[in-house]
């Protein structure tokens, strides 16, 4: 007993209840029994069962459809379970005090701005009574302060009404693209006119600024001009086949002075033009697109059975030149916008005299269209090998956000050398992520089989998941 006495004490304390239990045990005559263990109390397991009622309970009042009720203090948060319209009205609530918070934040900035603008002011006049040269100003990385229209096409505009919930600011900050900061000059030279005048004839200026990466380019407040003795497009569907009037366009800009001479072009040999056939309605232009004829190109009739019938109703055209392709797919009761640019022709008059939506935009814009709402994007030879790696991989991750599941990329003539194929594009392709329904690769032979020339049409599929 002693022993046992002695082991309980340098035992935990768990230990040490039993020994006391055993020893008590011995003190009523059973020494040699082991002590039966404790049963749990009736008042735990009463308490649990109550527990495991009121849950139950709770759970047929709640989802019985009666409304739950508890007495809150008035200036705790109200929460309506079940009550949508109380919910709207609480969620209304909060918007408009967060929205009214923020208004309160820009104040509290704009405050701060003009603050600061007057501490810089004082600091500046202590600096010129003390002697001090006066610190270099900053205007956003421009020479010299903008002014005049100039200013107002790159300064923010505050909003008349303060802070907007939706814009989630109090100013609205004009769309000008971030290289134009490298072209001040000719963008001071862009934005020098009279406002509420008409515009200056500075097409060609508009555009080199864009394809130097100033787009999109600010908006101005000038009237832009219109040709002399305009006459109206002819009527659809024959305005799809019909070159316009000349007076239609204003030729200052073209080398061309009329639409003879860009068709002309397309029947004379020689002579480095963009899109050389492309006003030429009568000829190569319009037998484009009409059959699979064994080359590297498909047709349209092919692409489109691909797809379910009635699918493809909404596309996009990169670099569709004067817009046969669109007018191609209008026929067929699909609507093709066609991104073009006026390249020493009026190429996006003629697309509009046609009957269809041109869009002047370059390669670097990121397009302007909503994820996943083009059921087809087209390019013919704008995307080859004359872009920069890193420049078409980004294009064709923006051609795959704007197509819907299921919708298709026709990439068509896409050239490039024979050992890039391989090692530089099929592993860009991949990279994006497109199903290939069709993939055709033909030598391109017509400068020599020894430069190794190819051209690659494929049909790539958004996956549907």
């Amino acid at each position: 007993m002693y022993a046992a006495k002695h082991r309980g004490h340098s035992s935990q304390h768990q230990q040490q209840h039993v020994d006391e239990a055993v020893m008590g045990g011995v003190a009523n005559g059973h020494g040699h029994r082991p002590a039966a263990p404790r049963p749990a109390p009736r008042r735990a397991k009463l308490k649990i069962l109550l527990v495991v009622i009121a849950t139950n309970l709770v759970s047929v009042y709640l989802f019985s459809g009666a409304s739950l009720s508890v007495h809150l203090p008035a200036s705790a948060p109200r929460i309506h379970l079940w009550d949508s319209a109380a919910l709207l009205r609480d969620l209304n609530a909060t918007r408009a005090a967060l929205a009214g918070a923020r208004a309160e934040l820009a104040a509290l900035r704009a405050q701060c701005n003009a603050s600061s603008h007057l501490l810089e002011s004082v600091l500046a006049g202590l600096g010129a009574v003390h002697g001090d040269a006066p610190e270099a100003r900053n205007f956003g990385g421009w020479p010299e302060e903008p002014t005049g229209e100039l200013k107002l096409a790159i300064e923010p505009h505050r909003l008349p009404l303060g802070f907007h919930a939706n814009f989630g600011t109090d100013e609205l900050f004009p769309g000008l693209g971030f290289a134009c900061r490298n072209f001040q000059e000719e963008l001071a030279q862009y934005m020098a006119y009279d406002a509420g005048a008409e515009c200056p004839d500075d097409d060609a200026l508009a555009l080199q600024l864009t394809l130097k990466g100033c787009e999109p380019l600010p908006r101005r407040r000038c009237r832009a001009r219109s040709p002399a003795g305009y006459v109206e497009p002819a009527p659809l569907p024959r305005s799809l086949w019909s070159v316009p009037p000349d007076t239609t366009v204003r030729w200052a800009p073209y080398t061309c002075k009329n639409y003879t001479c860009l068709v002309q072009r397309a029947r004379t040999r020689g002579g480095a033009y963009f899109c050389k056939d492309c006003f030429d309605l009568e000829g190569k232009e319009r037998r484009r697109w009409q059959a699979d004829n064994g080359g590297p190109g498909f047709s349209i009739d092919s692409v489109l059975r691909s797809r379910a019938p009635g699918t493809v109703r909404v596309g996009l055209d990169i670099g569709g030149g004067t817009g046969t392709f669109a007018a191609r797919m209008r026929e067929r009761n699909v609507t093709v916008v066609t991104t073009t640019l006026d390249l020493d022709a009026p190429f996006n008059r003629f697309v509009a005299s046609r009957g269809l939506v041109p869009l002047q935009i370059t390669l670097m814009q990121r397009l302007p269209f909503a994820d996943g709402v083009l059921d087809i994007v087209h390019s013919m030879n704008a995307l080859s090998n004359w872009v920069p790696d890193a420049v078409l991989e980004a294009a064709l991750f923006d051609i795959y956000r704007v197509l819907r599941p299921g919708g298709v990329f026709w990439l068509d003539h896409f050239f490039c050398l024979g050992p890039q194929l391989n090692a530089t594009y099929v592993p860009i392709f991949d990279r994006v992520g497109f199903r290939r329904l069709r993939w055709k690769a033909g030598r391109k032979l017509d400068l020599g089989a020894e430069r190794n020339e190819w051209y690659v049409s494929a049909l790539l599929e958004k996956p549907m998941t």
